[in-house]
């Protein structure tokens, strides 16, 4: 029998996850070095009665390579709860009918683009999608680039960059745009941005382009973002989108989901439970991460936050889901990769 004090065992091969009774099984995109505190917290208030084991894929696909074991576990669930940081994947999982309802205790003033129409997830603890800009090289702040638009403004012709929109917190973006402009449109959109701009493997390289000086700007996350500021480099972050006519910024959320026919669905509930509050927000925030609550309990304001309210995107989150592989091929057409 495994006992609380062997806290987390962390796994990325595929299997069976070995686990007591009394324990509960979490598949984890955030990444480990800020999810397992929080988890190794929540056996601490159980006095040893339930035990955590989390299981992070440390690939630079670690979502899909998640989803892609729990599906591949359907007939035989091992995962109990998926706290996802990507909610694109988590919406897939939901429409393959593989996670169960739940009775989130959340707010009645909650976004609701953040909670499941059938309950199956909710999300909290975001992150947002912002220009990040060497304010060396673009030093007049009237002449910074302020919407995700201007990825295909030629004045910026390879001197701005994005990740690759098939993987991470960028699919996630422009699935959104599809769903908000519509199929064509939205290619259209991205065939225009892929022969502009600089199209890196992820958000981070996309950070620290612009940050070293290689880019004037580019397209990430609000995570990735700060750790570039923070670490000293002349950079600001932009949300992005903000006048009346544009769409606003989009927030991306983890979520939580316990899956159907988990082995341990209590202890799941349990451990959600734990999970969404204004506390675990707040450490989200107060990482290096800076994480946006969403929880009226929040007592923390993360200072990637700008002094002025962000208007967010209202989003559709489980329509932009919709006919995932086809859209995936149809972008792997655009950036010419087979």
């Amino acid at each position: 029998m495994l006992h609380a004090t062997a806290l987390l065992v962390v796994l990325f091969c595929s299997g069976c996850v070995p686990r007591s009774e009394s324990d509960v099984v979490v598949y984890s995109a955030l990444d480990q070095e800020f999810a397992e505190p929080i988890l190794m917290g929540f056996e601490r208030r159980q006095d040893g009665e339930t035990g955590v084991i989390a299981k992070f894929d440390v690939e630079s696909t670690k979502t899909v390579g998640l989803v892609n074991q729990i599906i591949a576990e359907k007939d035989r669930p091992q995962c109990d709860l998926f706290w996802n940081n990507e909610i694109l994947h988590t919406v897939r999982l939901q429409k393959l009918g593989l996670l169960q309802p739940h009775d989130w205790n959340v707010a009645a003033t909650w976004p609701k683009d953040l909670i499941a129409s059938d309950k199956t997830w909710c999300g909290f603890a975001t992150r947002a999608r912002v220009l990040i800009v060497n304010t060396e090289m673009i030093s007049n702040a009237f002449e910074r680039p302020d919407s995700v638009d201007d990825l295909r403004d030629p004045r910026w012709a390879k001197d701005c960059a994005m990740a690759r929109p098939l993987f991470g917190t960028t699919a996630t973006h422009f699935a959104v745009i599809r769903d908000r402009i519509g199929r064509d449109a939205a290619l259209k959109m991205l065939s225009q941005i892929v022969d502009n701009a600089v199209i890196l493997s992820g958000n981070k390289q996309v950070a620290q382009a612009v940050s070293t000086g290689r880019l004037a700007w580019g397209l990430t996350d609000t995570d990735d973002a700060f750790v570039e500021q923070e670490l000293g480099y002349p950079v600001a972050i932009i949300f992005p989108d903000q006048q009346p006519e544009q769409p606003g910024t989009l927030r991306i959320p983890n979520t939580l989901a316990i899956l159907k026919d988990a082995p341990h669905p209590v202890a799941a509930g349990r451990l959600a439970d734990y999970l969404m509050t204004g506390e675990i927000e707040d450490r989200l925030a107060m990482g290096p991460s800076s994480q946006m609550p969403v929880s009226p309990d929040s007592k923390f304001p993360p200072p990637v936050l700008p002094d002025e309210p962000v208007r967010w995107m209202q989003v559709d989150f489980e329509s932009a889901a919709e006919g995932w592989p086809q859209w995936a091929e149809a972008v792997r057409d655009v950036l010419g990769e087979p």
